[in-house]
């Protein structure tokens, strides 16, 4: 007990956690809270009897661990407020970024990622770790409102459990995609909305979300209004059935496979007849997405199993 009392001390002393600046560090204190010093005085009170020391522990780690979260509310309050007003977007964006995560240590996928990953795919955990990290959690707190919430509608059996694109991926879709002000953008299965909603900020461009659950839809709609954000739309359907006439770039993390994908593709395919268009695609629909004739590849990240890929209609 002494132990944890000392490590929770620590943490509440060191003031270089309170500088807004230091998002990094503090989350890092965070998760230690939480994963390991909460977590270790509840597996003490499961198993001696010292319930009053051993709850008074646990209630001063959640009073310190609130303190830290709620440095990082009132930030990312403040960007949202600057992003409502349209100040905080593009290259102003890009920079706030860098200056509260860029640059900062890789964490581990699990334990970072937990508050926003699928409830099926913790619970499996057939997801491969892609490199979550401190990023992650930046965008996510500043985009996200609230809890996400549980699907609703049952998939069809070609469709992927959600999982978040990782935020370094959005960058990099930015960057060498060239998404540019005048492009309408796609993102297929778009899930809680952060892809469309952080491609439209810091690239102007119109960007539009397909989702089959209606739940993880209108959770979207209201985070996209709660930042004021007017060329971001989502649109709760099968992706078979979207109108894409109005897409110049397009965007799966492996939404669905097997005949679904391919109904998808051929949809595509025809779009790409009207006009010249971009599909960008990371996880393993990016293999069967290279086979197709219509379609190619300009990235330069090889055959990387989670590297983003980018194809051009021939």
């Amino acid at each position: 007990m002494r132990e944890i009392q000392a490590e929770i001390r620590a943490i509440e002393r060191d003031k270089a956690l309170c500088a807004e600046a230091n998002f990094t560090g503090r989350g890092e204190a965070i998760d230690l809270i939480e994963f390991k010093v909460i977590a270790r005085v509840e597996g003490l009170l499961l198993a001696r009897g010292q319930a009053k020391e051993l709850t008074a522990l646990k209630q001063y780690a959640e009073r310190v661990k609130k303190r830290l979260e709620e440095i990082d509310e009132n930030l990312f309050e403040r960007l949202r407020a600057d992003i409502r007003s349209g100040n905080c977007m593009g290259a102003e964006l890009r920079r706030q970024i860098a200056e509260y995560v860029g640059g900062g240590p890789r964490e581990k996928g699990w334990d970072v990622a937990k508050s926003y990953f699928s409830p099926q795919s913790l619970r499996n955990k057939t997801w491969p770790d892609v490199g979550y990290d401190s990023l992650d959690a930046f965008i996510n707190g500043l985009l996200l409102i609230e809890g996400a919430p549980e699907e609703t509608k049952e998939r069809e059996p070609e469709m992927v459990f959600y999982q978040p694109t990782p935020a370094r991926v959005i960058l990099e879709l930015i960057e060498k995609a060239e998404l540019k002000k005048e492009d309408v953008f796609y993102d297929l299965g778009s899930g809680l909305g952060q892809v469309s909603m952080l491609v439209s900020l810091l690239s102007g461009a119109r960007a539009k979300g397909v989702e089959f659950e209606p739940a993880y839809c209108d959770y979207a709609r209201r985070c996209a209004r709660e930042l004021n954000l007017s060329q971001v739309e989502f649109i709760n359907i099968d992706a078979r059935e979207a109108d894409y006439s109005e897409g110049m770039v397009f965007f799966m993390y492996t939404p669905f496979e097997g005949e679904l994908l391919r109904e998808v593709l051929e949809k595509l395919k025809g779009e790409s007849r009207k006009r010249a268009i971009r599909v960008c695609t990371y996880g393993p629909c990016t293999l069967r997405v290279s086979l197709q004739a219509w379609l190619r590849r300009v990235d330069q990240n090889g055959n990387q199993a989670h590297g983003l890929a980018i194809f051009r209609s021939a």
